[in-house]
């Protein structure tokens, strides 16, 4: 961080920063500490979306936004960011212009980017403190390794269906300790397709506000040297039962990046290390295949993979049978003609397939590309 002594505000901005300013306990230095300061945000969905919001009301002089996806319909359920008029835009371009319209008195910069090994450390090497609003995996474990070998703290936050989670890891204290990092939380990640994703399992739309605004708190604290973050700590909040938790968490010795004997000393793929690519592929079909299929009467079985739920929501007239269940209902999939599974964007069908075929010996099973949501978007624009 720049030297923050030196930093200096207009009227206007110390008109609008009055309410930080006259805390005793934050006051005109911390002002300052957050003008100098840089703070990448990685991700600008669900949690990207109040945590941006409010770094950027706070005063925070320079935040940096990496994200490379379009808004969806899908998004505006709890990515309060964006609104109607956003959708189909690079998501980045819209938070830029959002946060700008909410503080025309700091800096935004765009990283239209896929966070990868290749491009971390040198994203990450340009600011203070890394904020991962993320939600998977791959890219959690690329943004934690990122930051401890970069020397910079990684605020953490995940949410699903109604818990949410938050700590500040690879944060040094005033004595020059250094606290544990995501992977003293999780040495592992877990075997691929047990944690479903938010898209897959859903969200309440309230929650990454509530977490995300935690994050956002943690941000400005660790920037500003105010409070005690929680690095050590993993605050879990139940929003169905209203219940929160605080849990400790240590260093470990077999830490690869910072243990007694690291093993990791750059940037690794980490599609790999979560075995996503150890995945074999499954035979697929297109929407267009599947309809050409049914106008020609071609004899198949249509299996929907997702939640009760989702299928009341809407559902193209296939035999239910949910994920988790598919394995005690192999017996009601068809052997002697082709079987069409789907879910919603075809990854949760492609793991019923993979389990069938490895448990059962299936050979007639197909998985329809993009799922559901491609289905209704190819027939609509047919219907239209």
């Amino acid at each position: 961080m720049e030297s923050y002594k030196n930093i200096q505000f207009s009227g206007a901005e110390l008109a609008r920063y009055d309410r930080h300013i006259i805390i005793p306990d934050f006051g005109m230095e911390a002002q300052q500490k957050l003008k100098a300061a840089r703070v990448l945000v990685i991700g600008s969905g669900g949690l990207g979306s109040p945590l941006l919001l409010y770094l950027a009301a706070a005063g925070v002089g320079t935040i940096g936004i990496v994200e490379f996806d379009t808004v969806d319909d899908s998004n505006l359920q709890r990515q309060v960011l964006y609104g109607q008029e956003d959708v189909g835009r690079l998501k980045a371009d819209a938070a830029k212009a959002r946060l700008e319209s909410l503080n025309p008195y700091i800096n935004i910069e765009v990283h239209h980017t896929r966070l990868t090994s290749e491009n971390a450390l040198e994203l990450v090497r340009e600011y203070d403190v890394v904020a991962d609003g993320t939600d998977n995996f791959p890219t959690r474990y690329l943004v934690n390794d990122a930051c401890v070998l970069a020397g910079k703290t990684n605020v953490y936050a995940s949410i699903f269906q109604f818990e949410g989670q938050v700590s500040v890891f690879n944060y040094t204290n005033s004595k020059g300790e250094t606290g544990p990092n995501y992977r003293d939380l999780y040495p592992a990640p877990p075997p691929p397709g047990l944690v479903p994703s938010c898209a897959e399992g859903g969200v309440l739309g309230v929650l990454p506000g509530i977490i995300g605004s935690m994050q956002a708190s943690e941000v400005i604290k660790v920037v500003t040297g105010t409070g005690e973050p929680l690095s050590g700590r993993l605050f879990i909040f139940d929003a169905l039962q209203f219940e929160t938790r605080i849990f400790k968490i240590r260093r470990r010795s077999d830490n690869p990046l910072n243990g007694d004997n690291p093993t990791i000393r750059q940037l690794i793929d980490y599609e790999f290390f979560c075995g996503l690519k150890e995945q074999k592929p499954v035979r697929e079909i297109t929407v267009e295949e599947l309809l050409n299929w049914q106008l020609s009467g071609e004899q198949f079985q249509l299996i929907d993979v997702r939640e009760q739920a989702e299928y009341e929501s809407a559902n193209i007239g296939a035999l239910l049978i949910p994920l988790s269940t598919v394995s005690d209902n192999q017996d009601r999939i068809d052997r002697d003609m082709k079987v069409v599974i789907h879910c919603k964007s075809g990854a949760r069908s492609a793991r019923a397939i993979r389990e069938l075929e490895e448990k059962f010996g299936f050979n007639n099973l197909y998985n329809l590309k993009g799922g559901i949501t491609e289905y209704l978007r190819v027939t609509e624009t047919v219907a239209t």
